[in-house]
């Protein structure tokens, strides 16, 4: 991965069969319109409700710094960059329908919940510009990526031209003036507001993914597709008066106790959690796992080395939780009985460690799936119903989708067929957000269907 490219990559972490969330690492920050169609209308979220973050002090701390000065590669960024003063952003190219509204929202989000004033222009230069372009053009400079953010540079073209240039180097600032990011244009309406979350918090404030952190989006597991709480606060930190570009690591540890006991008074009080480090061959073991254009058999290995390296570590985190959860997955074809259990030790590591309540439903949609292909319609619908709410308020149309489709036909299994045509029907205005197209939204229908034994 070019050096100066901050990237969202396309590693998976599926939902069901082939559905979606998680990336992996490099050095681009990084992640449609839906034409007339038959369906019932798309939805769209209205008010976003993100969690309070409960977090100490201690490990905030911790986290601001490992999050501020250093890439996804493990290289150290010398000093922490920022936009000082006013910021504008412009749109160009041909963005989604669906965009400007959630872009909307989003930069009332990031005034509201941040402190950060960004201010859309529609003429001239910006700080930031978000230029929307088809995912072949992203992917004929970075095969692998979604979406990127890059230093210095305003269109694709000037990227082209600057891209193994020290002008596009992140480790060369010593202050944020000018970025782009660059978004598909003809992925479904979530993808596109997914990168447009996570390209926007790198454009403005941290470079690195850490995966032990469980409530953010700063995580290459790519679980959270829009801010949390805890990412608005690590962003209004950032843009703390207290703190300016050019700072070093240590000057910006002297000032962040002060800084966090303004900002979160309630974590001088909590119980910080352990912090380790994440070795990179656990990492580069996840992506493989997790990887698409990956043979089973090197997929099988690195699961297995990845969860070797978590029971090692000791960890009894989300990373851990994690690593069963890369097993459940490339077991689940050949072995779906072997899949089950590193689910459900997936599962139960996941509900020791807080903030893990989304991580538990994507759990829960291979739980679910299936005890729908054994005929469990009751256990399925046990697996669901806790976890609708919490697919709902985070947001992610294309999760909620895929659990109310598996409820109808956990309905239907019950011989509840009236009550699963209305859920498969509510369905389908979040698939439309989630997965885009007809064709899409057809796919993921017969593809949940046909799970159910009693459809043949």
């Amino acid at each position: 991965m070019k050096r100066g490219v901050k990237a969202r990559l396309l590693l998976p972490l599926m939902m069901l069969l082939n559905a979606c969330v998680p990336a992996s690492h490099s050095e681009v920050a990084t992640r449609a319109v839906i034409a007339d169609s038959t369906l019932p209308p798309m939805k769209q979220f209205a008010q976003a409700r993100p969690a309070a973050p409960h977090v100490s002090n201690a490990a905030l701390a911790e986290d601001f710094l490992d999050l501020s000065f250093r890439m996804e590669s493990g290289r150290a960024l010398p000093v922490l960059t920022r936009f000082e003063g006013p910021i504008t952003l412009r749109v160009l190219g041909q963005p989604p329908a669906t965009m400007g509204p959630d872009l909307a929202r989003l930069l009332a989000r990031l005034r509201r919940e941040a402190g950060i004033e960004l201010s859309e222009v529609t003429g001239g230069e910006a700080s930031i510009t978000i230029q929307a372009v088809t995912r072949s053009q992203i992917r004929r400079l970075l095969p692998q990526a979604a979406c990127f953010v890059v230093p210095n540079v305003s269109t694709l073209e000037e990227y082209r031209r600057t891209r193994r240039s020290p002008v596009t180097d992140w480790t060369r600032l010593t202050e944020r003036r000018k970025l782009a990011i660059f978004l598909p244009n003809d992925v479904s309406p979530q993808e596109s507001r997914d990168c447009l979350h996570e390209e926007l918090a790198q454009a403005l404030g941290p470079l690195n993914d850490l995966y032990r952190l469980p409530d953010s989006v700063f995580n290459d597991d790519n679980v959270h597709t829009v801010l949390t709480g805890f990412d608005m606060l690590v962003l209004r930190i950032y843009y703390d008066p207290a703190l300016r570009s050019g700072m070093r690591r240590e000057e910006v540890a002297a000032r962040l106790p002060n800084i966090l006991a303004r900002l979160n008074p309630g974590g001088g009080t909590v119980t910080p959690r352990p912090a380790r480090a994440t070795p990179q061959v656990w990492s580069r073991a996840i992506q493989t796992a997790l990887g698409r254009d990956v043979s089973r058999n090197a997929r099988l290995s690195a699961a297995h080395d990845a969860l070797r390296i978590a029971q090692t570590q000791g960890w009894q985190d989300n990373r851990h939780a994690f690593s069963h959860y890369a097993m459940g997955r490339v077991t689940q074809m050949t072995d779906p009985v072997a899949a089950q259990t590193h689910y459900q030790m997936a599962d139960a590591l996941y509900a020791r460690t807080p903030g893990t309540t989304l991580h538990r439903a994507y759990v829960a949609t291979q739980r679910a799936g299936y005890a729908v292909t054994i005929g469990d319609g009751a256990g399925a619908l046990a697996q669901i119903e806790p976890h609708l709410p919490i697919a709902e308020a985070s947001e992610n149309a294309a999760l909620l989708a895929t659990l109310m489709l598996l409820k109808a036909e956990a309905l239907e299994i019950e011989g509840r067929g009236i009550e699963a045509r209305r859920v498969r029907l509510d369905s389908i205005g979040w698939a439309r957000y989630g997965f885009g197209p007809d064709w899409a939204v057809r796919a993921k229908l017969r593809e949940i269907a046909s799970l159910n034994p009693h459809n043949g």
